[in-house]
């Protein structure tokens, strides 16, 4: 093992990106370096700690033992220098080029993306927004490993070291294609439980925000089938005689889009709410709290007039 004195420590970026991505030529993407230059710092990393810490498997590399030991530690320390020399700079959005990796969930990315870049592109035309998926199940694994600098989604409680915002209180509506059988007359509890409903569940759960308010009413729901992604609804909705219930605000855009019916669901369903969530070490970080200070903006100007019912 090497003396701390006599590494270099510009190699622990290239083991951190190595570590990350679980493959040479993507962890040289990633720093912008080439893919020889990158196994050549890997060798003298190799030589200085007397271990080979990656291991050639199909499809990348594998860590040792050693590597796997030290990936968190490495990660966590650049992490937090990177932070603060980012905090430390000055930031100003009309002029900086700065990065923003973010975690959305489909729903956060639908109802907020749109307004949020418009801003950006005003205020900030030089920031790149870079949104990944985030949901309850991968949200802290994302901003643990730098992968995200925040996370916007409907989120449980999170640990200490996190701080949560919370944002965009939502009803519910429900969409159907124009002629359905409950587009017209009153939409009773027995009606409503009588179709198939369309379920959107990212994750593939099977126990959306109806379930159990219907189970406890006598009328459970039935499930016509479960889609990952919103962009499959609208044409099911309009092919079959499914209905489907969404946070209000991305019902009604669906609504406005693709000319579907929207109605009050006949039971109280409890409100969901999205949170934006960081790491605490960021609450000093200028432009992180200025993106943190336009999401929150743009969450409060979602046109109030979207949340009412369109024409059945």
């Amino acid at each position: 093992m090497t003396d701390l004195a006599n590494l270099d420590l510009n190699l622990l970026r290239v083991f951190d990106a190595v570590a990350r991505e679980r493959h040479v030529t993507r962890a040289a993407e990633r720093l912008s370096l080439s893919q020889p230059a990158v196994s050549n710092a890997l060798g003298r990393l190799r030589a200085a700690l007397g271990d080979e810490l990656f291991l050639r498997r199909p499809g990348g590399v594998e860590p040792t033992a050693l590597a796997r030991s030290l990936e968190g530690p490495v990660a966590e320390a650049l992490d937090r220098l990177r932070d603060l020399l980012t905090a430390r700079a000055p930031f100003d959005p009309a002029t900086s080029d700065r990065v923003f990796p973010v975690g959305f969930s489909e729903y956060a990315e639908a109802v907020l993306a749109p307004a949020l870049l418009q801003r950006m592109h005003r205020e900030a035309p030089g920031c790149l927004l870079a949104i990944a998926h985030a949901d309850r199940t991968n949200w802290e694994a994302l901003l643990d490993c730098g992968d995200a600098v925040l996370a916007v989604a409907v989120l449980p409680e999170p640990p200490a070291l996190y701080t949560r915002l919370r944002l965009l209180p939502e009803a519910f509506f429900t969409l159907m294609r124009p002629g359905h059988p409950l587009a017209e007359g009153e939409l009773t509890l027995e009606r409503f439980a009588s179709v198939p409903h369309l379920l959107h569940s990212p994750n593939g759960s099977r126990d959306g925000a109806l379930d159990a308010a219907m189970r406890e009413a006598g009328h459970p729901r039935r499930l016509g089938a479960v889609v990952a992604h919103l962009s499959a609804v609208p044409e099911i909705l309009q092919r079959t005689d499914m209905v489907i219930t969404l946070s209000a605000r991305l019902a009604a855009q669906l609504a406005l889009a693709h000319r579907l019916v929207l109605r009050d669901p006949p039971i109280a369903v409890e409100h969901t709410r999205l949170s934006l969530v960081f790491h605490r070490r960021l609450e000093a970080d200028d432009g992180h709290a200025w993106l943190r200070r336009l999401i929150l903006s743009v969450a409060r100007d979602v046109a109030p007039a979207q949340l009412e019912p369109l024409p059945e």
